[in-house]
């Protein structure tokens, strides 16, 4: 098995590929990969992702790579919202459970139109890639899968890839190496 480096190597060699970014994965489905990674190694993937969004800005190649936090996304939305102190209150009142109700609603999670899924493809041109980041720290907020189904119904003119601390086998995702979050079937492996 490749080290994470090796992977995350394999990675840019893929993105940097005019076919990949034509956004046709295998079957002509649309672009949706899922790169996993062990969950103790979230540092070195920040790290990576806001190298790689910086080394493939607009002005010097010919894509743009864009990565979107998704736990700032919602932090962001709650603080805009004026809804963080609510969800503090929530959270001692009612427990957690409550919060990701609530919040559920307010980002319209399960919905084409929600809240991140608009956030992405307002701010998505053509010929970029896409790098969705943020999972874990979403975790229970925001299940991945919620997410890609959502934005598969919405933005199919780039490939998107999720990075997901924990494994992914073509089909399903498990968190933290124990919590699965449902299926997913329309979505690759982007290196093995």
């Amino acid at each position: 098995m490749a080290s994470l480096q090796e992977r995350l190597e394999q990675a840019e060699e893929i993105i940097k590929q005019p076919s990949f970014r034509q956004n046709k994965g295998l079957g002509n489905e649309v672009g949706y990969y899922v790169f996993d990674y062990p969950a103790e190694q979230e540092m070195v993937i920040r790290e990576w992702t806001r190298y790689m969004e910086a080394k493939y800005s607009k002005s010097y190649h010919d894509f743009e790579l864009l990565v979107f936090d998704l736990y700032d996304i919602i932090i962001d939305t709650l603080e805009q919202e004026d809804f963080m102190e609510d969800c503090f209150r929530f959270e001692k009142k009612k427990g957690m459970e409550r919060i990701v109700e609530s919040v559920g609603r307010l980002l319209q999670i399960s919905d084409d139109s929600s809240v991140i899924v608009q956030h992405i493809r307002e701010r998505t041109p053509q010929n970029a890639v896409v790098f969705l980041t943020g999972v874990g720290k979403c975790y229970p907020l925001l299940r991945s899968h919620k997410v890609l189904n959502n934005l598969h119904q919405s933005v199919d003119h780039v490939p998107v890839v999720m990075f997901f601390p924990g494994t992914y086998d073509g089909q399903e995702l498990v968190l933290f190496s124990e919590i699965k979050d449902d299926n997913y079937y329309r979505a690759f492996r982007l290196v093995e």
